[in-house]
């Protein structure tokens, strides 16, 4: 942890284990505890073996989407940074980061189980993100996302030569967001998508007037 970020290394080769599930349930825990601002970070890369999910149950599967989707909701601004060929617990936290910086020549990928990909949250994150039609091959096929269909597809956020230059500099600029305010925008994103307007204004309403409760405070 260096002036605020918090940050977790995730190998995508090693198989999704219960370690795995405590390291990121671990960066949560500090993420919550720690009061001075900036962003949460992770750095991805890798892709598992072809019999990554030999000892694997729904159980364990459970506990890792269960932690993936607190990452994914942490009153912080997270950022992942990518490179080379990024599947399975990388591809997750991946997608699952407010911000996504990849290096040149990263790939996205389907983890495979047998002669298919692995049908996990993976699947829902890209469907809700770039749509059906642009991730079809990637999802049925296991056809590779180079980065620059990334970024185009929307995906990622920035494909760098530098990418940490590029993370400091979303330091910089996530240094004093509110994590409560980041989380209920966050919120705000996420049911959009499948919220009609009569439906979502009650919520924006309150956002309004908590935002304007708190600058009068100030």
């Amino acid at each position: 942890m260096v002036n605020g970020e918090l940050l977790l290394r995730v190998d995508g080769s090693r198989p999704l284990s219960a370690a795995a599930v405590e390291e990121l349930a671990a960066l949560c825990d500090r993420a919550e505890d720690h009061r001075q601002p900036g962003p949460v970070a992770v750095h991805v890369t890798g892709v598992p073996a072809a019999d990554w999910a030999r000892e694997l149950t729904v159980g364990l599967v459970s506990k890792w989407e269960r932690a993936v989707r607190r990452f994914e909701r942490l009153g912080r601004v997270t950022v992942a940074v990518a490179a080379g060929d990024c599947a399975g617990t990388a591809l997750d936290l991946l997608l699952a980061a407010d911000v996504r910086v990849v290096a040149e020549g990263t790939r996205l990928l389907l983890s495979r189980i047998g002669r298919a990909t692995w049908p996990g949250m993976t699947v829902h994150r890209l469907t809700q993100q770039a749509g059906a039609a642009a991730i079809r091959r990637a999802v049925l096929l296991g056809t590779p996302i180079d980065a620059d269909r990334a970024l185009a597809l929307n995906l990622v956020d920035e494909v760098s030569a530098d990418p940490a230059a590029t993370l400091a500099g979303l330091a910089a600029a996530a240094d004093g967001l509110d994590g409560a305010e980041v989380a209920i925008r966050r919120q705000l994103i996420f049911e959009a998508g499948a919220t009609a307007f009569e439906d979502a204004l009650g919520a924006h309403l309150a956002a309004a007037d908590r935002a304007l409760r708190r600058e009068t405070a100030s």
